[in-house]
């Protein structure tokens, strides 16, 4: 390791063994590390978000706050994250994203090994991993997820539960469909009309902060709903409840969901803003549903209406996909409540198309689906819906996801950036004399 050191951070209480000793370690030139105290979950945030690369993370896994959205915040980083145990905690850390669990009896001989195992020395410039073009996917089966969006009044939600209905028809599928209510303004509870109202969305999601539910403990929080072949996932029980989830314990609740399910339909607000857009970091929080359901969707069916206003809301949605980076070929149109077959379909066709050009020319055909009379009666009745709505939406879906390709299981972790390009570390960044 010549000429490079080990900057490590560390959270713990301030009277914890390890914690001391390290500092001690590192202050009489011990060890080669540069350690950094944090004694509070805010501290630690504020100095993974400063931009100063770090060799590794350590955690004490007695402490209250440390879950998966921490540990993912750590990893971003580049750090490996060493989770040192209290001797007490039976949280499955690695699942949680830890790199490795260090002894309570923390040793220099153990934390160097965990160290040059998996830690990276800092040299006077950055030193940065460059990923390959491509990270190998988890080992895992996962079923495909199809999103459900559009205007207010373009009728999302029905279309949404007419095709968890078809899906659910379907032999390969029954019982293995899942209908989740991703949406600010969760209807789907009032329009199954469920008596409960937990367990939902938000137990799931506090679930994955501190765990990794396997797919039996994902079903329970889903209601069977058996007249229409599907299960169903109630959604937030006021609008402001998007504030306490946790916007990476969202991410891994919905891919989950895809692993104890074999089809997954969700229903989501067409609202994509987040950071980049607006500045602000609480939009992109308040929309991280809608984003995370976008990001891994293997198709988004995008709901509108035929007029004026209708198409051009549509337009909209669609527009705000593709800037979001969904490929248009992932993108299947839907005008509900068109008119019959004939001239007025074959209009509305065609200046959707024109509409749509200059944002993108690679759109599919919308499909056309009827307006039916009395379905606000089979709404009331929690009837089965009719066939007339549920089987074009079905064959259409399932056609479009035979020619696209299943989503990974895990995205790229970052994008190749040139060693020294990122920054550097000098001696002001490293800690005084005696204060490590």
């Amino acid at each position: 390791m010549p000429g490079g050191r080990y900057v490590v951070v560390g959270l713990a209480n301030v009277r914890s063994v390890w914690f001391r000793d390290i500092g001690r370690w590192a202050t009489a030139a011990a060890i080669p590390v540069d350690f950094v105290k944090c004694v509070s979950v805010t501290e630690l945030q504020a100095r993974l978000s400063s931009g100063r690369s770090f060799s590794a993370v350590l955690l004490d896994a007695g402490l209250p706050g440390i879950d998966r959205d921490l540990v993912d915040l750590a990893t971003d980083t580049g750090a490996a994250v060493l989770v040192v145990s209290d001797g007490r905690s039976t949280r499955d850390w690695m699942s949680l994203g830890a790199t490795a669990v260090l002894p309570a009896q923390l040793h220099r001989e153990d934390l160097m090994e965990e160290l040059d195992r998996h830690g990276r020395p800092l040299e006077r410039v950055d030193a940065h991993r460059v990923p390959g073009p491509e990270e190998p996917a988890a080992a895992g089966w996962s079923g495909r997820l199809v999103a459900v969006t559009g205007g207010a009044g373009a009728g999302s939600s029905t279309v949404a539960m007419a095709l968890a209905q078809g899906l659910g028809d379907d032999p390969r599928f029954r019982q293995l469909t899942l209908l989740a209510d991703l949406a600010l303004r969760a209807d789907l509870a009032m329009l199954h009309d469920a008596g409960d109202v937990v367990p939902g969305l938000q137990e799931l999601v506090d679930a994955h902060r501190a765990g990794n539910p396997d797919p039996g403990e994902i079903r329970v929080t889903a209601f069977d709903v058996p007249e229409r072949g599907y299960h169903l996932l109630l959604g937030l029980r006021r609008p402001r409840d998007w504030s306490v989830l946790r916007p990476r314990a969202v991410a891994a609740t919905v891919q989950n969901l895809s692993r104890a399910y074999r089809l997954v339909v969700v229903d989501m607000e067409p609202e994509l803003d987040g950071e980049d857009e607006t500045g602000s970091v609480d939009i992109e929080e308040r929309n991280q549903l809608a984003r995370t359901a976008a990001g891994r969707a293997d198709l988004v069916v995008t709901i509108g209406t035929p007029g004026v206003k209708g198409l051009h809301d549509l337009l909209r949605v669609i527009a705000d996909l593709v800037a979001f980076g969904v490929d248009p070929s992932r993108i299947l149109p839907v005008v509900n409540r068109s008119g019959r077959p004939g001239r007025q379909r074959a209009e509305i066709t065609v200046a959707l198309a024109q509409l749509v050009a200059p944002v993108t020319t690679q759109l599919p055909s919308p499909l056309h689906l009827p307006e039916r009379r009395r379905l606000e009666d089979l709404l009331h009745d929690g009837a089965r819906m009719p066939a007339a709505l549920t089987k074009p939406i079905t064959a259409a879906v399932l056609a479009a996801l035979e020619r696209v390709q299943p989503r990974p299981l895990s995205e790229p972790a970052g994008t190749p950036v040139a060693p020294g390009s990122i920054g550097h570390y000098h001696d002001g960044d490293l800690p005084a004399e005696g204060t490590g």
